[in-house]
């Protein structure tokens, strides 16, 4: 599969800027892109977001085809479709909500940074995707309601863990059974450590987190540990790979590093939904057809959205779409991610929160005095999520 229009490198209608290409995931991404068997691979910008949108789809890909629904108390909302869906989004919509996000979750990511600050200051340097797991952790921990773990430090890892065993699974029977047996070893120790003490918490005093939800409409065991790991693996290890590119492009820009610097929330806002409009975490996102979509979608057929190649469609980025300008949104006018947190029901519920814990992270880590990018990451992929990992950056400063 071709992640974008054009190969990278090469620009079309764009001879000021012949050649440049900002985009650091593209070539990773181009090698290792799989899409769902059968399925059509849509690259329009304009055709995509139809899709998305359309309620004659449903979610397919990422196992959505095997889940089973009748027991939809028992699996994430990500698997679910019409009203069943927007009863569960909308029940914890508030805690996404702009108004929370500023008067609490801000709280929840200065407090973190300190922390991150110190520790970075105190040991002079530091792995750059361990800092932001860290900030990806206990924003979602919060916002789920795993507050009550031993400590901050252990549920990371607890759940680090489970999200990478979830996500490593190799095809084969004996690879099933360790599969199982690893999974459920990190499982147990993630509910006995972590969500239980939540959910006994929950019950004697509810809070106003996903887990206080779960307890009132009597959620199952296996339906708390299934909502729970979603929203992890969402805001956790997609939010870590985001701020290790953001940071990177900024390290490597010095005057795009002092736009952000010295501009207001808005500018740093604009540039960050530029490098993930250049950089997506997700690639792709895939739809089956519960009816015939007319002009676009037959009856079943399976539509692989490339959020990739709907992020440098000329039609809607104008010229130069793999060069990174802040401007480019608010001159196409248009949202500024483009479709790098999906669209339609199933749009990120948790954009604005990865937006705005990045924006802090950033803001906070490139004010320290000598603070520099000692290494760059490298670029991995991950085929199961489809989707890159930065690994080997590591971050210094001075010590004090």
């Amino acid at each position: 599969m071709t992640t974008a229009t054009h190969a990278p490198g090469e620009t079309t209608g764009c001879p000021a800027h012949a050649g440049r290409d900002d985009r650091k995931s593209a070539k990773v991404a181009e090698a290792n892109l799989a899409p769902a068997p059968g399925s059509r691979v849509i690259g329009s910008f304009a055709a995509g977001r139809d899709i998305l949108r359309s309620p004659k789809v449903r979610q397919a890909g990422a196992s959505a085809d095997v889940v089973d629904l009748s027991h939809p108390d028992e699996i994430s909302f990500f698997f679910l479709d019409g009203d069943l869906h927007r009863k569960r989004r909308a029940a914890v919509a508030g805690l996404f909500a702009p108004k929370t996000i500023v008067t609490r979750h801000q709280r929840v990511m200065n407090r973190t940074m300190d922390a991150i600050v110190a520790d970075l200051q105190a040991r002079g340097s530091a792995p750059l995707d361990e800092l932001s797991w860290q900030m990806a952790v206990d924003v979602a921990a919060d916002i789920v309601g795993l507050t009550d773990s031993d400590t901050n430090a252990n549920l990371a890892r607890r759940v680090k863990k489970v999200l990478e065993a979830s996500v490593a699974r190799k095809p084969g029977r004996l690879n099933a059974l360790v599969f199982n047996a690893k999974m459920l070893v990190h499982v147990g120790a993630f509910w006995k450590h972590d969500l239980l003490p939540a959910i006994e918490a929950r019950r004697k005093q509810p809070r106003d987190d996903v887990i206080s939800h779960m307890v009132k409409e009597n959620y199952s065991k296996k339906g708390m540990i299934m909502e729970c790991l979603s929203y992890g693996g969402a805001g956790m290890m997609t939010t870590r790979e985001f701020i290790v590119m953001a940071a990177w492009h900024l390290f490597e820009k010095a005057a795009l590093r002092e736009r952000y610097l010295t501009g207001g929330q808005d500018d740093q806002f604009a540039i960050l939904e530029e490098i993930l409009r250049l950089d997506p975490v997700a690639s792709m996102l895939h739809r089956r057809a519960a009816e015939p979509v007319e002009g676009v979608l037959a009856d079943g057929e399976t539509a692989c959205i490339s959020i990739r190649e709907a992020n440098v469609d000329e039609a809607i980025t104008g010229p130069c779409p793999f060069q990174l300008d802040p401007d480019r949104a608010r001159r196409m006018k248009v949202a500024g991610p483009y479709m790098s947190f999906g669209d339609g029901p199933h749009r990120c519920p948790g954009a604005q929160v990865a937006l705005h814990e990045t924006r802090i992270f950033l803001d906070r880590l490139l004010r320290l005095p000598g603070v520099k990018l000692v290494s760059e990451p490298e670029v991995l992929w991950n085929p199961q999520i489809q989707g890159y990992e930065l690994r080997g950056a590591v971050v210094a400063c001075d010590r004090g």
